[in-house]
This record gives structure tokens, sequence and C-alpha cells, in this order.
């Protein structure tokens, strides 16, 4: 099923759900514990001080519960990914769905917005699926923004140069403002495609219902031009103002640090959809969610033009400490000296955010730091195995990078093992296991 109250089910059969009955307040005591118990479990807060409605996390916190909601395994997860990003299927468009059970004008301090840090700008939305149209209706694109609530009924978005800025500027062009649905609390395969980067033209819509096997449904919205989820939770209907702009910001970011302020677009809502008693979907800023979301898709495009020049890619990882965006550890199997050199290039132009990349033996569990790390010490010499790039284009959410042009220095760490050498040499001793001391072992564990 495409909803999330049905992907939450099942998740609860499998005793993946933490429900929280104590009341807690939206700002920072909600985030605080979400924050400590970031990678674990969905979270389902029952009681929200000041709200009558709950409030769900971590729904994407692990690679295990995107795997399920994919129906797929962490080995075959990339090809999934990319067979339906090469073969999208456009949704149907339904004349009702579950959100529509409620329909009124707006109150965005109704809803249980977090405040999630002491130096945010405010409240934040941080999980909404926003989609707009170009003004021929040939272009419907879908993205995550974070939202930024000003009053009962306007909302600042982090508008980005990427695909909703180029509609935002078509509809500029014509001087009228840009119709846009807001969707909240959706399937997690929604939130990956929309998390996808996919070329301009492409529907992430029709891609988040190939991963449903054409279960997506949308609706037209009343108001204003554009589809909505059938299926969330809340659709906030908005036209995002070409003229009008205010200051957005701080919040943070996936680094765990302040992004900058900017000038940024205001968002008029005027009508509201929801389910009676909904559940209002939280995203915490540089938590394992976020790093997941928009790492998982920038992971397949690494493997992907890494395995261009090296025969055998078994995993990638953009990892945790690398924020889940600068870092990228890579595991080949080696077969030519200079394979290690050829995935380091590769992996920086498949993703030009990449600030350092470690490639690693396939031997090596590249989930693992202290192996990676014991890769570095035993396999690695600076003067040979070292790549440094200056005055590239980086990340500008990296704080020690040139923020204003996206500038950096990148470095690749080539720490596959020498083929000259034995490879012997470069094996970690083992102890062999006989089943009684085996046995003992993993009642030790229990």
């Amino acid at each position: 099923m495409t909803h999330l109250r049905n992907f939450l089910k099942e998740m609860k059969e499998k005793g993946e759900i933490l429900t929280i009955k104590e009341k807690f307040s939206p700002k920072f005591q909600i985030p605080a514990i979400i924050q400590k118990l970031d990678g674990g479990p969905i979270l389902l807060f029952k009681k929200v001080r000041g709200h009558k409605n709950r409030i769900v996390a971590n729904v994407c916190g692990t690679r295990k519960r995107i795997c399920h909601a994919l129906k797929t395994n962490n080995e075959n997860l990339y090809s999934t990914i990319f067979e339906a990003w090469e073969k999208p299927l456009q949704p149907k468009i339904v004349e009702d769905g579950p959100v529509k059970e409620v329909i009124e004008k707006p109150n965005l301090l109704k809803i249980p917005v977090l405040t999630h840090f002491e130096k945010d700008g405010g409240a934040y939305i941080t999980s909404a699926i926003v989609s707009a149209k170009s003004p021929d209706d040939k272009i419907e694109n879908v993205s995550i923004h974070r939202l930024q609530i000003l009053d009962e009924n306007h909302l600042a978005i982090r508008l980005v140069p990427r695909h909703l800025f180029k509609l935002w500027n078509l509809a500029k062009q014509e001087d009228r403002d840009l119709d846009i649905a807001i969707s909240i609390g959706v399937h997690p395969t929604i939130h990956l495609a929309a998390s996808s980067p996919l070329p301009f033209g492409i529907n992430e819509f029709a891609v988040a219902n190939a991963l449903l096997e054409n279960k997506l449904r949308l609706i037209q919205c009343h108001y204003v031009n554009a589809n909505a989820v059938a299926d969330a939770e809340i659709v906030l209907e908005g036209k995002m103002s070409t003229r009008k702009q205010t200051l957005e910001g701080s919040l943070v970011d996936i680094t765990g640090t302040y992004d900058i302020q900017r000038q940024q677009p205001i968002i008029k809502i005027i009508n509201t959809m929801h389910r009676e008693n909904y559940i209002y979907q939280a995203l915490l800023p540089s938590g394992s969610e976020h790093k997941l979301l928009m790492g998982l898709p920038r992971e397949a495009l690494i493997w992907r033009s890494v395995s261009n020049v090296v025969p055998t890619v078994k995993a990638v990882n953009l990892s945790t400490g690398g924020c889940g965006w600068l870092h990228a550890i890579i595991s080949i199997e080696k077969q030519t000296q200079g394979d290690g050199k050829n995935a380091i290039l590769a992996a920086f132009s498949a993703h030009p955010s990449l600030k350092h990349v470690i490639v690693v033996d396939s031997d090596i569990n590249i989930y693992n730091p202290n192996e990676v790390e014991w890769a570095i010490a035993t396999r690695f010499q600076a003067d040979k195995d070292l790549i440094v790039v200056s005055n590239v284009r980086g990340s500008t959410l990296d704080p020690s990078a040139d923020q204003e042009s996206g500038t950096t220095t990148k470095m690749g760490i080539d720490a596959t093992r020498p083929l000259a050498k034995p490879k012997e040499k470069f094996i970690k001793a083992q102890i062999p296991l006989d089943p009684e001391t085996e046995n003992f072992l993993q009642q030790l564990k229990t």
C-alpha cells in the first residue's frame, strides 16, 4: 500500500516502532528525543503539548526500513532505484482520497511543527514534498524543501537553484506566482523519489509510482494548479510569490551546522486538506533520516560511475561521519594498479559535492570505520596513493568551503593493497573457532 499508515503498521509488526506516551513540546523537547534515538526505531509521539495531533519521526532512519519500503534488499537497492529512474510510470489522478477528509482554511500554527535547534529561525516543516508544474503544464517537478513558518498562512521556502527554482523563474517571466502543493506524511518511496537527482522534465511522482508498483494516486488541488498525494496526512495548497521575499533561516543543515540566512520566496497558503486525526511527519535536520534520503540516490550514481571504470564495485557508503554527503567510502575488487585512483575520480564526477573519497578492497567492511581506518593504516602511502584537487566545485553546505562560490579542495585516498606485494601481507590474522568455543561466545552475547 502507498499510505504512510500502512507502512507504519508493517513496521509495528516488525517491532520497529517505539511509542512515546508522555507529553512533550514540539519546541526542542521532541527534537531532543529524536536526536538521542537517532538511527534507531521509528518514534511515534502520541501526545504533543499544545496540539491534538500525533507526531511520527525517523521513518526513513535506517537502510533496512528503506529497503523494506522498496521491497528489496541492500544488495539490490541501487538497481531497484535505477530501474525506477529509467522506467517511470505516470500515476493516476483520482477525484478523492483520504487527505480530503477535512478541508478547511489554513492555520499553520495549529500543526505541531518542530523547532529543532536553539538558534533556528523558527519552526520548520522539514519533510514536505513540494510539487509544481511549468506554466504550459508540460513539466511537473517534485522535491523536498525546508519551509519556515512565518504566521498562520505564510511560509518561507529555501529554494536551491535546481528544478523548482527553474519553474519559479518560468512563472516569474510570465509575471505570475507559482502554484504549489505541499504533501506531508507520505510513504518512504515518495521521499526517496523526491530526493533523486533526475534530469529536468522527469516527474518524480512517476518514479515513486514505479517504486510503488503503479499504486500511487494523486489528487488535483482545489485552488491551485498542482497535484498532491491522495494518501498524504496533510496537503497545503499555496502560491509561491515571484515578487515577495523574506530573510529565511537560519536552520541546521545536513552537516549539523547552521546554514546561512538568505532572502527567499514567501508562500501564501490558501487551503488545507488533511485526514481526521492526521499524523504530522517530522524529520530531524542532520539526522540519519536526512542523510539517508539525500545520500542514497547519490550512492547509486557513484556506484554506476565507478562501475564504468572498475570491473567490480562491491559497495558505496556516504558515511555518517561525513554527514551522509561529503565523504564516500567505496569497496572494489582491484584488478590492476590504478583502479583505486580511477574509482576516486569517477566518484568525484558522479557527486560534485563530495569532498573526500576513500577506496578500499572488498575484504573491508565500509560501514565499519575501524576497518576503514585499518585499511588506511596498512595499505596507504601518501606519496603514492593520495590525490588532492584544489579550487574545484564542492558543497556550499561545508562550512570550511567558500560558501559563496562553492569551491573547495578535494582529497582521494587509495587504501587498496598494492598489487606488487604478496596479498598475504595485507590479510588480517584470524584465530580459528571450533564449535565449542563459538557456542560459548554466542552465549556470552545473549
